[in-house]
């Protein structure tokens, strides 16, 4: 439950959000954030929450959430993110979820397929915002905030490991969806010295779904059209991808999601969710702002108006870079299992 503190005036206004209720105090008191050496993250965790500020409580009240989602047997978990944060260190928290096997399926960007698979070949490597980008570009090399990725680190390496991969794949079958593929693809990195740092091995491995709904938007997508030129009848089968989502949100009795970070992979969970009446459980961590009117800016009270988002449920929008927010929160998950 939250509260907002109004004056009475305010209170019919108020009264249109679903999940505020309205008073005037709570008798839960601030408390001062005390550190003690050796604390560990359970212990913040739970100090940021009674410090009652802000983006600090938010970030505890999440890491509940996420706790009742994977204790809760009835609910099939899903975990959404872009790609952008499998180009940082954060990949390992992501391939420790799957590896552990706390979420039923993944709904991501094409782009983390390509830096997952990028990365079990070549490094990627610290950069700066600051970068002279002309000079990066005249180098060869692709700046990602303040990542560099070198073209043989990313294009290159790809193109190279994946087309004998494609070849071999579509000798027994030519028509994919994109959780098949994957699959695949992960089988086929049982044999890489880094295979283990995966996620796409992790989620073959535990046979956990991944779905990919903008497939052509990346490296992974384009090194699929460029074998498609001399193999017309190697296809991906998007519609196969959507039928697998139904059947599972239609049979949930519960549903729950993490979901980091916008667009489509933002979406398309939280759409086919709407067609069981709403996620039970939702966390969003975001840096998007909410006044342009964007999905990736929309926060989890948007949502409950498009029953994406069931009334009832347990949610929370966190404001902050899932870099930071992210091992924070699940280290803290972690200790409590």
């Amino acid at each position: 439950m939250r509260f907002i503190l109004v004056p009475p005036v305010l209170d019919m206004v108020l009264l249109l959000y679903t999940r505020e209720k309205v008073i005037y105090m709570t008798k839960k008191p601030v408390k001062d954030i005390r550190l003690k050496k050796g604390m560990n993250t359970n212990d913040l965790i739970k100090e940021l929450y009674d410090s009652g500020g802000f983006t600090a409580k938010k970030l505890a009240t999440g890491v509940d959430i996420i706790e009742k989602l994977i204790k809760d047997k009835n609910c099939f978990k899903f975990l959404s993110f872009p790609a952008c944060i499998i180009s940082t260190g954060t990949r390992g928290i992501i391939k420790d979820l799957l590896e552990k096997e706390l979420f039923n399926a993944v709904i991501t960007t094409c782009g983390t397929l390509d830096h997952d698979l990028a990365r079990i070949w070549e490094n990627y490597y610290h950069g700066s915002f600051m970068a002279d980008d002309k000079d990066l570009h005249k180098q060869g090399v692709n700046r990602l905030g303040n990542i560099f990725i070198p073209n043989e680190c990313y294009g290159k390496i790809l193109e190279e490991k994946m087309q004998p991969i494609l070849a071999n794949l579509s000798k027994d079958k030519k028509r994919w969806s994109t959780k098949d593929l994957i699959w695949e693809f992960g089988k086929h990195l049982e044999s890489e010295k880094n295979c283990k740092e995966s996620i796409i091995y992790w989620a073959w491995k535990n046979q956990i779904p991944i779905y990919v709904p903008g497939i052509t938007d990346g490296a992974f997508g384009s090194q699929i059209w460029m074998y498609y030129q001399t193999h017309r009848d190697f296809t991906i089968d998007l519609l196969k991808d959507e039928q697998n989502l139904s059947e599972i949100v239609f049979k949930a009795k519960k549903t729950g999601a993490l979901i980091i970070g916008g667009g489509i992979s933002k979406h398309h969970t939280i759409w086919w969710n709407q067609f069981k009446g709403g996620l039970n459980y939702v966390v969003y961590i975001t840096t998007a702002v909410e006044y342009d009117g964007s999905l990736s800016g929309a926060q989890t009270r948007e949502a409950v108006s498009w029953g994406k988002i069931k009334e009832e449920a347990d949610y929370v929008t966190i404001d902050g870079d899932a870099t930071v927010m992210l091992p924070i929160m699940i280290s803290s998950l972690f200790e409590r299992f």
